[in-house]
This record gives structure tokens, sequence and C-alpha cells, in this order.
């Protein structure tokens, strides 16, 4: 696993060895995509000493397998980026209308979408719905040269929005709001009570009952560490993109993603969402290294280009370098203007 840094004195472009400290870029790509369109990118950021591409071809394995070659020719990395538990327009999973989360004024998002239309979660202890999510993992991490399968969406619904992005949405969010407050679907409430004996329903504060809440973050986190054991089976890790560090993805989105089984985790540090200055990146990045510290995980920073200028480029990866992350990882390659590119470039090589 990735556990050191590169020294001062070592150039960062010796790529491939486990202990460089990882340059990478979200992007997308589709069967519109063009070969010349894809050469451009990847060979920006090649010169600009980028390691990793994370892709999201919306599930298409096989298109995947004809990106992942020519990725490599530029001597990037191909992570296989997928959508997890939000399946938006999925025809099989609109199929069963059974398999979405609920929320605890009872709605589904099966048909009742909360925030955007493209929200549409599968709830985690449903077993047909997870052997399906599973089955998805399993054909992204068969494609033949991809260094991870990298799930997204591996949560629950925002139960609190970025603070940033409240006012887009016209909302107040000071408590936990019903309907935003996912699955008290019946599988759900049943095997809960199973287990202690209640039903969150019943009581007048669910959203304050600590085992009701462990319950969500165990059922995403089974799912995490069943994928974990497709990947490596094929003989590839397992990396997610998470919220920003633990106890901040518990009570946004049920998510605490320092009890997984994963190999790599890029905390979404979009600073300017959060309504934080640049320098909270490196607090995000030192708590989710600090919580890591008893697993074999590591870190790779992720951050939002469009709030970054160039010229705050060489203090960015110093603070998130020197916060002990193993990596950074811009969202996404396209925003990367040449500006941002050639700074990069420069100080990646003279760490």
């Amino acid at each position: 696993f990735l556990t050191a840094f590169v020294s001062c004195q070592k150039p960062i472009d010796s790529k491939k060895s486990e202990e460089t400290f990882r340059v990478g870029a979200w992007m997308g790509a589709n069967s519109k995509t063009s070969t010349a369109e894809l050469e451009n990118t990847f060979s920006k950021l090649e010169q600009a000493g980028f390691h990793e591409v994370l892709i999201n071809t919306g599930g298409n394995s096989e298109l995947l397998k004809k990106i992942t070659p020519l990725a490599k020719s530029y001597d990037l990395d191909v992570h296989a980026w997928m959508f997890t538990m939000n399946r938006p327009g999925d025809t099989l999973s609109l199929k069963h209308p059974d398999w979405y989360t609920v929320s605890r004024d009872g709605k589904s998002c099966y048909d009742t979408r909360p925030y955007v239309n493209y929200y549409q979660w599968l709830c985690p202890s449903r077993e047909d719905a997870v052997n399906y999510v599973l089955s998805l993992v399993r054909q992204m991490a068969e494609v033949p040269e991809i260094k991870s399968v990298h799930l997204d969406y591996i949560r629950f619904v925002d139960v609190f929005l970025p603070i940033g992005l409240l006012p887009k949405y016209d909302l107040i969010q000071n408590t936990e709001l019903p309907e935003y407050d996912f699955c008290y679907c019946e599988v759900c409430r049943a095997k809960f009570k199973a287990q202690h004996h209640r039903d969150p329903l019943d009581l007048e504060h669910p959203e304050l009952d600590v085992e009701w809440r462990q319950f969500r973050l165990n059922a995403i986190r089974n799912v995490v560490n069943q994928a974990y054991e497709i990947a490596h089976q094929n003989k590839k890790e397992l990396t997610s993109a998470v919220f920003p560090y633990p106890t901040m993805a518990t009570n946004m989105v049920r998510q605490r993603w320092d009890k997984w089984n994963v190999d790599r985790v890029y905390p979404m540090l979009y600073h300017n969402f959060y309504k934080e200055p640049l320098e909270w990146i490196s607090f995000a990045t030192q708590q989710g290294v600090n919580d890591l510290k008893a697993k074999q995980t590591v870190l790779s920073s992720g951050v939002y280009v469009p709030a970054i200028e160039p010229s705050e480029i060489p203090k960015l990866i110093h603070m998130v370098k020197t916060s002990g992350a193993n990596g950074i990882t811009f969202f996404d390659a396209k925003a990367l203007s040449d500006a941002h590119l050639e700074i990069i470039k420069e100080v990646l090589f003279s760490l």
C-alpha cells in the first residue's frame, strides 16, 4: 500500500513508485468522447506530472476496456469510477421500486427524489439491490489493467447539505429533517427491530437514536466490505470518493469511512462548498489521516478546481502533502486550465 512520501531530493516523476506522492484527476467519458479528445486530456495530464485518472464511463465496462490501454500509454493508472448506491436512471433498478430508500416521512427515492432529480438511492439492506450493485462492481473489477474500482455515492442521501449549497435549494437545515433522513423502508425497520427490539418510527426522535444511526452506518460498511472482497479477488484495489472526514461524513451522509475495508480514500475537500478558506483543506486532511492511523488505508485529498486560482496551487499542494496525505486529486480534469497544469508541473518537479 501507499504509505510513504517521495523524499525531497527524489523527483516526483519517478512514477509508479508506491512511495510517490500521487496526483490525479476525476474525469468523465462516454461513447461520444473521441480518441483525440482523450489523448489530448491524457497528454496534458502526463506532461504535468499526473499519475492517475479516475474515469466515469457511466458503468460502461466495455468502454473502459477501450480507454484503459490508451491512458496507460500515457503512463496514467486508471480507476473505474462508478456510482454505487445512487443509481440515477438505472433501467434495471427502476424495475424494482422496492429497492429504493425511504425517508422518515414515508417517501421513496423511486418517485420522490430529494434535492435533485438524479437522486435515486438504493437501500443497502435490500439483498437483491446490494447484489445488483456488487455485480456492477464485479464488472468493473474484471476490466484488465485498471488499478481500482472507485466507489462514489457509497452512502445515504445527504441529511445535511454543505452550508454553501443551502441557498441554491432555499433550505435551512438546523436539524435532521424527515424528508432527508433515510432509510425507513420496511426491511431496514424489521432488521433493526430484530436486533434492538424497537421500530425507529415508534421513537419520538429516531434521528437521535445512536443504535439506529449505527445500523445504517453498518449497512453501508457491509456493502463496501463485500465490494473490497470482489475487487481483491480480481487483483484490483478498492478506492472511494468520500465526504471530508469521518465525523462530518457520519453526520452528513451516514458514511463512517474509517471503519471500511478500502485501500484508498479520496475525501472531497471542496472548501468553498462549506464556506471555508483554503487552509481548511489542511485541517480536513489531517483529521482524515489521523482517523486512519489504525488502518492500512491511505488518503488522497480531493480538491475542487473552480474554487482554486492557479496562484494558490503551490500553497495547496504543500498543505496537502505536509498534512499527511499520500496525494492530491483534482475535480475535474476538464476544469484544469493550462495555467493550473503549468503550475502543478512546476510544483511537482520541485518537490
